[in-house]
């Protein structure tokens, strides 16, 4: 990847369309998006962007194959990468929660979840005696065919949960997209990451 200037890296999906035109917006001179099959889109000696999950983008920046990159802050709350988070980009807001069924009120002793490490450090904080089973598609659908007692997945605008029969007993931490950056590269780049850094800064309070 030395053969870039940067390397950037995007989920794909709902938050793809956002962070490109925000960090455009910056002045970060970004490739065009070439189709769905290209990996990795960008020209030698200018800007790279890598499309990945959304779990992998903090993966790729912590060990510096990217060295920016934008995701949302349920992801980070998961991925345990240590990663320099500089500006709360404001959009692809969501919040993760506890869903359990209508009148459930028993102990929980299983929680399905998309988000295994954050659920794990809540339990601990909160005391609490449950196996988490880590999940990967439909999560409410554990809660409705009693897989498990309750659920820890993002909700948006809750019309999901209402269409299975679920209710958001708590909500956990509040997400949004967030920059993040290598902390190497954050000192051998600091020429091109500290003004886009700062136009980003200007956008999120816009």
């Amino acid at each position: 990847m030395r053969r870039f200037v940067l390397t950037v890296a995007l989920p794909k999906g709902r938050m793809f369309r956002e962070a490109y035109e925000a960090l455009k917006w910056a002045g970060l001179d970004l490739p065009e998006v070439e189709g769905e099959r290209t990996l990795l889109h960008g020209k030698e000696g200018g800007v790279a962007l890598l499309e990945l999950r959304n779990k992998d983008v903090p993966v790729y920046v912590d060990l510096g194959i990217a060295e920016i990159g934008v995701v949302g802050k349920d992801v980070l709350l998961d991925s345990g990468r240590d990663l320099f988070e500089p500006v709360d980009l404001g959009f692809g807001a969501c919040r993760l929660s506890l869903i359990r069924r209508p009148g459930d009120t028993g102990p929980i002793r299983r929680i399905a979840t998309k988000y295994p490490n954050f659920t794990a450090r809540l339990l601990k904080e909160r005391g609490w005696a449950a196996d988490v089973v880590e999940l990967s598609g439909n999560i409410e659908l554990a809660a409705v065919t009693g897989l498990a007692d309750a659920v820890v997945d993002v909700v948006q605008t809750g019309a999901t949960l209402r269409a299975a029969g679920l209710i958001e007993v708590e909500v956990l931490a509040h997400s949004t997209a967030r920059l993040v950056v290598n902390r190497q590269a954050l000192k051998l780049k600091r020429a091109v990451l500290k003004p886009l850094i700062q136009r980003l800064r200007e956008l999120s309070r816009s």
